[in-house]
């Protein structure tokens, strides 16, 4: 396994948007990312060298509810344990500020064929579902 740089809190809004364009397809808007950027609890990226090949962030109230969003790892670095690296940085931030001796609701939303990854951690469906809407701001 190479050295990969860890870094906490310094995603820019450039590298999120080329790492959703490698998996996702067309990304967000430079200013909705800015904003989004400026707004999250806590960003992970990893890099090999200077080339930055996965990332994840957590948003939610600090008390109640914490939740795991944009979860990227480059398909070539994928199966290399580097998700896993994610995720447990960012348990490690909801551990470091969650209210002690407390339960906290950690959510988020996978893909079918990523559902056995995250339960790995201890995450399990239930019979909720996510629904959605793309409003669109005038």
């Amino acid at each position: 396994m190479s050295d990969y740089i860890i870094k906490h809190n310094e995603l820019t809004a450039e590298e999120f948007i080329h790492m959703w364009e490698s998996v996702w397809g067309e990304g967000p808007s430079f200013e909705q990312t800015k904003l989004a950027m400026n707004n999250t609890l806590f960003r992970v990226s990893i890099f090999d060298g200077d080339k930055i090949v996965a990332m994840a962030r957590v948003i939610g109230d600090m008390g109640l509810c914490y939740y795991i969003k944009d979860v990227v790892v480059l398909p070539e670095y994928q199966g290399k344990g580097i998700g896993r690296m994610l995720i447990d940085e960012l348990l490690k931030f909801i551990n470091e500020h969650g209210v002690p001796d407390t339960n906290i609701f950690v959510e988020l939303c996978a893909m079918p064929d990523k559902i056995p990854f995250y339960e790995k951690f201890g995450f399990s469906a239930n019979e909720a579902q996510r629904l959605r809407i793309m409003y669109h701001v005038d």
